[in-house]
């Protein structure tokens, strides 16, 4: 069994904490010694109790979403011979409300642009076939309900 750890850390520094009047600003650790500034998005939770300049978790699932279709595409390229220059994706996720009417990201959308390197370059087919592939393996889609396309 793998684990992967994020210790997320919060102190209350609002003039009113039972009155709502506190930051939501807080910061994610990662065991690489990386660290997030985090935030609601304004969109949820106005200023100045959020941060736009920070990352919102709607922002990192959509990212974590991305990042993990565009590892294992690379991946599966490698494996078929094909060798990327860049990729780059403006991923985009959507909010609705559920059954319950309740927020959730219903779709996220994933926008890859992929320049090759040299003649060897997939057709249109077989980068939807990478694509594919790619999803299907894909970690965080595997554990998500969320629809993923690739648009």
């Amino acid at each position: 069994m793998l684990k992967h750890i994020a210790t997320i850390r919060w102190k209350n520094h609002g003039p009113d904490f039972l009155r709502r009047q506190y930051s939501r600003e807080h910061a994610w650790h990662f065991d690489g010694g990386v660290v997030i500034p985090a935030s609601p998005s304004p969109h949820i939770v106005p200023a100045p109790w959020s941060n736009a300049m920070s990352v919102d978790p709607e922002e990192a699932f959509i990212a974590s979403v991305a990042s993990c279709h565009m590892l294992w595409f690379l991946h599966i390229a490698c494996d078929a011979g094909f060798e990327p220059e860049s990729y780059e994706d403006a991923a985009e996720g959507v909010m609705t409300k559920n059954e319950a009417g309740k927020l959730w990201i219903s779709r996220v959308t994933l926008r890859p642009e992929i320049l090759w390197k040299g003649s060897h370059a997939p057709t249109n087919t077989e980068i939807d076939h990478l694509h594919h592939l790619a999803h299907e393996e894909c970690f965080i889609a595997n554990s998500i309900r969320t629809e993923v396309v690739i648009g």
